[in-house]
């Protein structure tokens, strides 16, 4: 049982026991090439290793500089590999205005290129750096088709701001509807073809939009997908536990004490790695003191209990039961091709429900990876192998 869970118990109920976009540059489309003297042949050009330059809050990542030479000139050629950029966007919710943290990672390629939407797992530390090194991955592969990968902090999560709103599954999707739907979204060019690739509840949120119309993604891949929150999965919603889960969310919702209870469940150090090394990841050797330490720094801003006490009280689930769970993915079935990336060391309970998609209608395909709960970020290469082959096989299937 994750350590918050056990301490949210044990104070509702004693009796239980528990054991962008600033300075826009233009970028090269074209190979340039010049002829100049050449150089004196005591002293030969060095290769430079790679570098990144910053303009505004865009980065450019540029391959080494690769120097020629002939009898009579010297050729050399600067190329953009990747660049990415980060930006806010402004979404609305009640007519209160909420900014929202993105990020972009792109390929300079003169290739088809596709769009990415990246949403990272809703958790207490949710981030978008979880999808940071896949997303560098797939975008810097060279092949047909080309990518572009936007990753999207959640309202209330992350580096997006978090408004004291009354934060639930529908509020969620209604962020991620009006993300792609919005004319001035960081997605909004995506020509139809958006994929989209989530982790665990984020994941179901997405495909319930999809099943019910309100987006139309390409392509979707769920990773680790979830539906029940932390103390539901353990606990059942039985109406009595409900009603704890009311007060313990009431509590962490107000001034002064809900800081001070959010403090004693989340927002502590040895808290975090505990969950981390219990279930988050697979391999507790690879909770190092950086992750820790920057997922504590999150739990540090302006608003964060907010998400967090809906959370682990089950405000966010999407759904009640695995019936309907199932029921979700079916809904997709002959329109949107669908990945489910299962993990060989997710929680039992957890576990069970990503085996129960195995072969369950709607889903094209089903694939187990190393770790627990946050594979994307464990174990990144894996997960983006897997992306990256079902992408290429799902656009290939359509030419």
């Amino acid at each position: 049982m994750p350590p918050a869970a056990a301490a949210a118990v044990a104070f509702l109920s004693p009796s239980v026991a528990v054991s962008r976009r600033a300075l826009p540059l233009r970028r090269a489309r074209h190979l340039a090439v010049r002829a100049v003297a050449s150089p004196p042949a005591s002293k030969p050009s060095k290769v430079r290793s790679p570098s990144a330059y910053l303009f505004g809050s865009k980065m450019f990542c540029m391959l080494p500089i690769a120097i020629i030479f002939s009898d009579s000139a010297v050729i050399g050629f600067i190329t953009p590999l990747l660049y990415f950029q980060t930006g806010k966007w402004q979404w609305k919710f009640e007519n209160q205005p909420v900014n929202i943290y993105y990020e972009e990672h792109e390929q300079e390629t003169g290739e088809d290129v596709k769009n990415i939407l990246m949403i990272p797992t809703i958790s207490d530390v949710s981030t978008v750096k979880e999808w940071r090194v896949v997303a560098k991955d797939i975008v810097g592969r060279k092949g047909e088709l080309g990518y572009r990968a936007t990753i999207v902090d959640w309202p209330g999560l992350g580096y997006s701001d978090r408004p004291s709103l009354n934060y639930n599954a529908d509020v969620m999707e209604s962020f991620l509807v009006q993300l792609m739907n919005s004319p001035n979204s960081p997605v909004a060019n995506a020509d139809g073809e958006l994929v989209i690739v989530g982790g665990g509840h984020a994941a179901t949120i997405a495909v319930r939009a999809a099943g019910k119309g309100l987006i139309k993604p390409s392509v979707v891949a769920a990773v680790a997908p979830t539906w029940a929150g932390p103390l539901p999965i353990v606990f059942g919603r039985g109406s009595d536990m409900e009603t704890r889960y009311g007060l313990l969310r009431g509590t962490l919702r107000a001034p002064a004490i809900g800081w001070m209870m959010y403090n004693v469940l989340v927002s502590n150090e040895k808290s975090i790695q505990s969950q981390y090394k219990s279930h988050v990841y697979a391999n507790p050797e690879n909770v190092t003191p950086d992750i820790i330490e920057s997922r504590y720094e999150l739990t540090k801003r302006k608003g964060a209990r907010f998400v967090p006490a809906a959370f682990l009280t089950g405000l966010l689930d999407p759904v009640q039961s695995r019936e309907e769970f199932l029921q979700l993915f079916a809904e997709l079935e002959g329109d949107v091709p669908v990945l489910i990336v299962s993990t060989l060391n997710a929680p039992k309970r957890s576990k069970a429900e990503m085996e129960a998609l195995k072969g369950a209608k709607g889903v094209t395909k089903f694939v187990e990876v190393p770790g627990a709960l946050l594979p994307q970020e464990e174990y990144p290469l894996a997960v983006a192998e897997e992306l990256y082959k079902f992408l290429h096989e799902s656009f290939s299937a359509r030419r």
